[in-house]
């Protein structure tokens, strides 16, 4: 389910003021010839890189004046082993000044012996990055093509500011982009009328754009930890609940640098509290509502927890007070730093500055961050109830630690730890991934992965290595440039964020072989033998064996036997559904095999090819922007059956790779009649999710919606649990056996079959 490439929808709804101070008024003639020339690759080079373009990395970019499809020149992007990063972008922008219900682009591209994809793409920002995204990888062009016109379109959105377009390649190869166009409803964007907009808050109040001034020397002590975390608390619930703050009349994270140092000097509990009575005051009286929002106690999954706003030996009769009389006169369903995505239903984080430019140390940010986001899971994740720690705890413990990070490295690793609490798969620090440890550029050569609870390697991303005395499959890692593994690992755990256990060594399996360009001294056992070897580490086309997929190299559909069909969803199409369930008829089981993340969404497409009858397979719980903090049920969700029906016995392979969409979709399969799942415990992350930025120009995420059984069994941190559990052996891996795959033929043609038949059937 989770959307990697983000599509974020948003909507102008508590902007009522802002909307109709709109003014329309038709661009200036002018307009169409300096946009048009945006758009071309005529203009004079600089250097290598088309005149008016922005780009890189520098190497990858050429202007081409003999492969063009119109005119007399054309953007080249040239990628090899060895150019850098993992992609090439040629880039442009445009202040979106414009109104409209679709911005398109179009053009031509031609392409030669690409790798993984190329595409045009298109981003929209506002305050928060990425209000809306695509960029064609979903389509994956790759190989070789001719020239031939492609089309990306995004909803205009009223709370974007500027949008960013062009072209990129990923991995390897060549191509070419030429004559593109940019076009608002059909027209050509000069023609778009112009929106003056009326702003924002977040636009008018700059103090603090220059650093927060906020600097915190020595050891914080614990009256100041308690009173920050009070702080939060008050802050993140007048956030969602204050209904000035609601309709966005404050920028708030500013109103949290104003107060935090009154907070920070205050001697005692009473002394923070005044402040932040008077604090409120100041944001001006709260109206009685005449239509206020109350709690819906049916179909409620879990409450706001909001019994503190009550507590008055610790917040005091005043602050108390406030609180809870601001809580009851809160708005219907207004909110201005979230929303509701009109599709799944998960939060959409509205105004959440990322802050590119912040300089390090800067306590004051440092703190925001913390509380932006330990605020976002307190009101809006759905998994707050399985998170497994003590939240408020969680504030308490991390006050000091974030506020006193003394640069940008040991702050992103403070957060990092921080997101590893709320125990979410999704949840992690995705901007920062190269400086969670080990770090470096390059890795060993090599695939790992947790087998009997020991790093294994399990395959080489390139060419096998020397059968004479080098690594091999199988091999137990017990030592990295003679630091035994196991301390390694223990020092690197606090940083993996993950649902549950299988997860989080999956991900530092993944990671863990990182380090500086060179030789490294590798220690393993095979065996009842401990081989030490000298070994390069090289730059990854990726970092990370992400395209490590447990299931089997090669097609992905085949016949393993004439009684046995097999599809792996790791390329999967969802347009050949049909097409699949037509080549396995007749056979008596399909294995499908889901040891992967699905190259496309299956669920529909061949879930319904697989029932009967209308069958539920799962419901989700929902965020209520009237009631922050509450999720409600909503309806299950069915597969309705579809021609041709496949009748032989489905089973279903899931291990620890399987995360998320792959989890929903064996949630799906599942429901098929006779269906059974063989593996291992899934990653137990699954929901659309809900992105959101950090100050220092960092980016986080959370799981949107609570995923369920459709009896409300959850899935969250436990993940799929397998019918049949079967998980690879050490001794498996070494004699290139896939057990896990061989019991599924069990499954399906019994027990009495010579083993060797099984293995065989097994083996790409």
């Amino acid at each position: 389910m989770t959307q990697l490439l983000l599509a974020l929808t948003l909507i102008c709804t508590t902007l009522a003021l802002v909307c109709q101070a709109q003014q329309v008024k038709p661009q200036q003639p002018s307009d169409r010839s300096a946009l048009d020339a945006v758009l071309s690759f005529e203009s004079p080079p600089t250097g290598d890189m088309p005149g008016g373009w922005s780009g890189g990395p520098p190497g990858t970019i050429f202007v081409d004046d003999e492969v063009v499809h119109g005119g007399q020149r054309a953007a080249r992007i040239e990628r090899n082993a060895h150019s850098p990063n993992n992609s090439s972008t040629i880039t442009k922008s445009l202040e979106m000044d414009f109104s409209g219900t679709t911005i398109e682009l179009r053009g031509y591209l031609r392409t030669e012996d690409v790798s993984d994809f190329v595409g045009l793409w298109m981003r929209e920002d506002g305050e928060t990055p990425a209000v809306a995204f695509d960029n064609m990888q979903d389509r994956k062009l790759r190989g070789t093509t001719a020239w031939t016109e492609y089309s990306i379109s995004l909803p205009v959105h009223s709370e974007a500011r500027k949008l960013f377009f062009g072209v990129l390649l990923s991995g390897t190869g060549k191509a070419w982009a030429d004559d593109l166009q940019l076009l608002v409803d059909g027209k050509p964007i000069w023609e778009a009328p112009k929106v003056e907009r009326l702003a924002t808050a977040l636009e008018r109040d700059r103090q603090f754009d220059g650093g927060s001034g906020i600097v915190i020397s020595g050891e914080i002590s614990k009256i100041q930890v308690e009173n920050l975390a009070t702080l939060g608390r008050v802050w993140g619930f007048l956030k969602y609940h204050h209904p000035k703050v609601t309709t966005g009349q404050f920028h708030w994270d500013y109103e949290l640098l104003r107060v935090m140092p009154q907070v920070f000097s205050a001697g005692d509990r009473a002394a923070a509290n005044a402040v932040l009575v008077k604090w409120i005051d100041g944001l001006g009286p709260v109206a009685a509502c005449e239509k206020c929002a109350k709690l819906d106690e049916s179909d409620l999954y879990f409450r706001p927890d909001l019994a503190w706003i009550a507590g008055k030996p610790s917040l005091g009769d005043d602050l108390s007070q406030r609180l809870v009389t601001i809580y009851a006169n809160r708005l219907r369903g207004t909110q201005f730093y979230v929303s509701k995505s009109p599709d799944a239903g998960n939060p959409v984080f509205h105004h959440e500055l990322g802050y590119e430019s912040l300089k390090f140390p800067d306590a004051g940010f440092q703190l925001l961050s913390l509380l932006r986001f330990w605020n976002i899971v307190q009101y809006w994740f759905p998994y707050r109830d399985v998170a497994g720690e003590e939240w408020n705890d969680i504030l308490i413990y991390f006050i000091p630690r974030i506020a006193s990070a003394k640069n940008a490295e040991a702050y992103q690793l403070e957060l990092m730890a921080l997101i590893t609490k709320a125990h979410d798969g999704h949840a992690n620090l995705w901007s920062s991934l190269q400086a969670r440890p080990p770090t470096g550029k390059c890795q060993l050569p090599v695939n790992v992965r947790f087998i009997e609870n020991l790093p294994v390697i399990s395959g080489f991303p390139t060419a096998a290595p020397d059968d004479h005395g080098a690594l091999k499959i199988g091999d137990v890692l017990i030592g990295l440039n003679g630091i035994p593994i196991g301390k390694l690992i223990e020092s690197w755990t606090s940083y993996y964020g993950a649902s549950n256990d299988g997860a989080r060594m999956f991900n530092i399996a993944r990671y863990m072989t990182r380090g500086e360009c060179g030789e490294s001294s590798v220690a393993v056992r095979r065996g009842d033998e401990k081989l030490n070897f000298k070994v390069t580490r090289t730059a990854p086309a990726k970092t990370g064996s992400v395209d490590d997929p447990h299931d089997l190299p090669g097609l992905t559909f085949r016949l393993l036997s004439k009684d046995v069909a097999y599809l792996k969803l790791s390329s999967v199409k969802s347009a050949d559904a049909v097409h699949y369930v037509e080549q396995a008829a007749g056979t008596k089981g399909f294995i499908i095999d889901i040891r992967n993340y699905p190259s496309e969404f299956m669920v529909f497409s061949l879930g319904s090819l697989l029932v009967e009858n209308n069958t539920h397979f799962a419901r989700f719980t929902e965020c209520d922007l009237s009631n922050p903090g509450a999720f409600y049920w909503t309806n299950p969700v069915s597969l309705s059956p579809q021609k041709p029906y496949y009748s032989g016995k489905v089973v279903i392979l899931v291990d620890d790779s399987s995360m998320s969409q792959a989890e929903y979709t064996s949630m799906a399969f599942r429901v098929a009649p006779g269906a059974i799942v063989v593996g291992s415990a899934t990653a137990g992350a699954d929901g659309n999710v809900s992105p959101f930025a950090l100050p220092g120009g960092l980016h986080s995420m959370v799981s949107g919606i609570g995923v369920f059984y459709p009896d409300k069994l959850p899935t969250q941190r436990i993940g799929i649990v397998p019918n049949v559990e079967v998980k690879p052996t050490i001794t498996g891996i070494r004699a290139g056996r896939d057990e896990v795959l061989e019991e599924a033929l069990r499954q399906i043609l019994g027990t009495q079959l010579p083993l060797t038949d099984i293995e065989n059937m097994a083996k790409p």
